[in-house]
């Protein structure tokens, strides 16, 4: 079992300029090596050479942040919190209103919608410098009504200081052989755990199992149940650290060496209020 709390040294900032990306290994099939998960929350603290940062802010909505400063936030919602932050990227899927805003900050450089249609997938992979962004399509769900949206979904994956960290989306299905293909290893994944909104939990469990995550972040889950049963049906394949933060810091050597996942506490970037900590909305 991986410490609860461990303390993170602060290496130091590095300029803010564009830096090299470290290449990752998302499409081949190689293991890192495994020490402990530093954990250490503070948005906007400098972080340590090749590490990022990952917070969990809302419901889907994640933020990444790199070494050097650029800000990736997933399943954009329109406020983030955390005074005048403005993303370098932010990724959005529209199945409901908690994914997606039709009026993003207009200073956002890089805004990557997930959905397109049958006929027009929208295809995204964007050279960020420290960070690439790209995306694999899915198909969603047409309503509680029945019937499929092609292409309604995207798992966008995030290459960033030599790891893979991926972001399943509102994803109702498993992927097939070829997404899992153009997905690869992901080392880092978030996954919706609601059980009904987007897939059953069991469903879910074999898709995590396929992408060989070293680190799981659970999201989507409402009352808990749903989380709790997830957790359940996990335990025998992964370690599990539940925490009382909102952000870990993490590295390509610093990965788990036994798979784990990491419960963290869904919170606004500081100085705003927070959001209910159990979303109502799926």
């Amino acid at each position: 079992m991986i410490p609860h709390a461990v303390v993170a040294l602060v290496l130091g900032a590095l300029p803010l300029a564009a830096q090299e990306r470290i290449p990752s290994h998302c499409i081949g099939l190689a293991e890192a090596p495994g020490l402990e998960v530093v954990y250490k929350a503070g948005f906007g603290d400098p972080l340590g050479p090749n590490r990022v940062r990952i917070s969990f802010l809302y419901h889907a909505m994640f933020l990444i942040e790199t070494p050097g400063g650029l800000s990736a936030v997933t399943d954009y919602t329109g406020h983030i919190g955390g005074g005048d932050h403005v993303p370098t990227v932010v990724t959005m899927n529209n199945s409901h209103s908690t994914h997606w805003t039709p009026n993003p900050d207009p200073r956002i450089p890089h805004v990557l919608e997930g959905w397109g249609t049958a006929d027009f997938p929208t295809e995204h992979d964007v050279e960020l410098g420290e960070m690439r962004v790209r995306n694999v399509h899915t198909d969603a769900r047409g309503g509680w009504e029945g019937g499929i949206r092609r292409n309604g979904n995207s798992i966008f994956v995030f290459e960033a200081a030599g790891l893979c960290i991926g972001h399943l989306g509102h994803l109702h299905h498993e992927p097939d052989a070829a997404q899992y293909a153009a997905i690869g290893r992901l080392d880092v994944v978030m996954v919706p755990v609601d059980g009904g909104y987007t897939m059953n939990v069991a469903t879910m469990m074999k898709v995590i199992s396929r992408l060989r995550s070293s680190v799981v972040l659970p999201m989507h889950w409402f009352s808990g149940r749903s989380l709790d049963i997830f957790l359940e049906g996990m335990k025998d394949e992964f370690d599990i650290v539940e925490l009382d933060q909102n952000s870990i810091e993490l590295g390509l050597h610093d990965l788990p060496r036994r798979p784990t996942i990491i419960v963290l506490a869904p919170e606004l970037l500081r100085g705003t209020t927070a959001p209910p900590r159990r979303p109502t909305q799926p």
